[in-house]
């Protein structure tokens, strides 16, 4: 070992203190341990599809160039094994003195650590025992892991660890890896699904001068260029929809959206919806539309309609028609008693207090009817459901139902006891439109952050004439949220949490 310590290393843990000596002998060796490239010639996945049935022990004499991460060794007098993986899968490599040479060998015992990234050039083989190996003859460090990986039994098994580092998380627990394959896997079958049926992806602003389309408390920032305070995108509704108006008839985004209205295990503050509008649809249409798209995402993530929700939960099959049932139907239930539109305010209340449900003296009775239903019945729709016919005042951006001027045409898609996304008869009519908006504008003048503003160009453009039509919004994170049973902060990479 070199004679020259650098004093700095006597504060490291000595695992640390170690390999960031290696690091300084290698490198007054005259080895690089951070090279810029090695000439890898294949996968390891390649490699196991190649060779899948092969004997054992068995030489190819194909001889491939590999790299990976060294999870495992087993350090052996004239024969050394190690398992390393790279992005696709792992494999055992075997390092003998007769192929290597003493030296070589020698430096293997010595440099190598678990963690850190090597190349291998050598034969495919079997071993004795039948496992695909390769037997190297060269090998190179082409990166030092200078901190020692989490004990192989034990893993990162802190929750708040695995979120503040994810990048351990991943290289050490497989469920983790899998869940961003699903999760990468689920959100190309929802865009291929709507580009097969025509419609054209987009791009919206996230910086917007005036919050709309949903009804939360944005983020606020400033632009020094236009000395403008900003929001951030609390949703794309409203740009969509001018897309529509302009002649784009069927129009999507997977957009990042953000709200600042706290976060737990089933919201983070920044998060990823899909949102579509189509011409000439309505509300029904939309739910046929969504729940297409939806089975084919979980046939991409999990291979068929069937999701697993967990170790602690049965699977459920999604597949087939879904069930639809009204927002008022399904309180009355919940309820013992019918409850309609119509239905006194005064009532409602009532039947409030009576489970004990707490409510605002703000609220009219549609918002307590659907704090009703979120309180009594959401928790226990466990099959995809369609909740239809919400009250006319808490959807500002809905068209009034046809049948029912105190209700809208839209439904909020409830599984696995939570909301997965919403759906809309889109109201088109400008004056309408800015009725609603005035009254929501005035509620956020009396102090209501999540109330939306008043937004002059969306207006201007519905002036110009929207067709009928459909919109929907699906929060991604939610779906795989429901897919797998895991809390926001398992399906979301790099979820927001408090400084450390």
């Amino acid at each position: 070992m070199s004679d020259v310590v650098d004093d700095s290393y006597d504060d490291l843990p000595e695992q640390m203190r170690v390999r960031r000596e290696k690091l300084d002998r290698l490198r007054e060796q005259g080895t690089d341990p951070f090279p810029a490239t090695f000439g890898r010639t294949t996968s390891i996945a390649a490699v196991r599809e190649k060779h899948a049935d092969l004997p054992a022990d068995t030489g190819t004499g194909e001889r491939v160039g590999i790299t990976g991460r060294v999870m495992l060794y087993r350090t052996g007098g004239k024969l050394c094994f190690a398992t390393i993986r790279d992005g696709s899968a792992n494999i055992q490599i075997m390092l003998s003195l007769d192929k290597l040479g003493a030296e070589s060998l020698a430096a293997w015992k010595s440099d190598i650590d678990l963690g850190d990234h090597v190349g291998i050039e050598g034969e495919v083989i079997t071993s004795r025992r039948g496992e695909l190996s390769i037997m190297a003859d060269d090998w190179t460090l082409t990166a030092k892991c200078l901190r020692p990986l989490p004990e192989k039994h034990k893993g990162l098994s802190d929750p708040e660890a695995r979120v503040r580092q994810r990048y351990v998380d991943l290289l050490v627990n497989a469920e983790s890896r899998e869940m961003v394959r699903r999760r990468s896997a689920a959100i190309k079958a929802l865009r291929d699904g709507l580009d097969e049926r025509g419609y054209t992806e987009v791009e919206t602003p996230m910086l917007q001068q005036v919050h709309g389309g949903a009804t939360a408390r944005p983020f606020t920032t400033h632009i020094n260029a236009y000395n403008l305070d900003l929001y951030l995108r609390i949703a794309p509704e409203l740009y969509l929809k001018r897309l529509v108006v302009g002649g784009i008839e069927r129009v999507f985004e997977i957009n990042r959206n953000f709200r600042n209205e706290g976060a737990d295990s089933t919201h983070n503050p920044e998060f990823t919806m899909l949102e579509f509008y189509q011409a000439y649809a309505d509300y029904t249409d939309m739910a046929d539309l969504t729940r297409e798209l939806i089975q084919h995402a979980a046939v991409a993530a999990f291979g068929s309609t069937v999701v697993p929700r967990g170790e602690d939960e049965d699977e459920l099959d999604i597949g087939g028609q879904w069930p639809r049932i009204t927002l008022y139907g399904a309180v009355s239930r919940a309820l013992g008693e019918e409850v309609t539109p119509r239905t006194p305010l005064e009532r409602v209340r009532k039947l409030a207090e009576s489970r004990h449900i707490e409510w605002s003296p703000d609220w009219g009775q549609g918002k307590l009817v659907e704090h009703l239903f979120e309180e009594l019945v959401e928790h226990t729709l466990t099959q995809p459901t369609f909740v239809t016919d919400f009250p006319l005042e808490t959807s500002p951006l809905t068209r009034q139902h046809r049948e029912d001027p105190l209700l809208t045409e839209k439904w909020d898609l409830i599984g696995f006891g939570m909301e997965l996304g919403t759906g809309y008869s889109e109201l088109v009519d400008p004056v309408e439109q800015r009725r609603r908006l005035t009254e929501q504008s005035l509620l956020a003048a009396g102090g209501d952050t999540e109330a939306m503003q008043l937004d002059e160009d969306f207006l201007r453009a519905l002036e110009y004439g929207m067709p009928p039509t459909g919109g929907v919004g699906v929060g991604i994170d939610r779906l795989l949220m429901a897919f797998t049973g895991k809390n926001i902060r398992e399906t979301v990479l790099f979820p927001l949490v408090r400084p450390d």
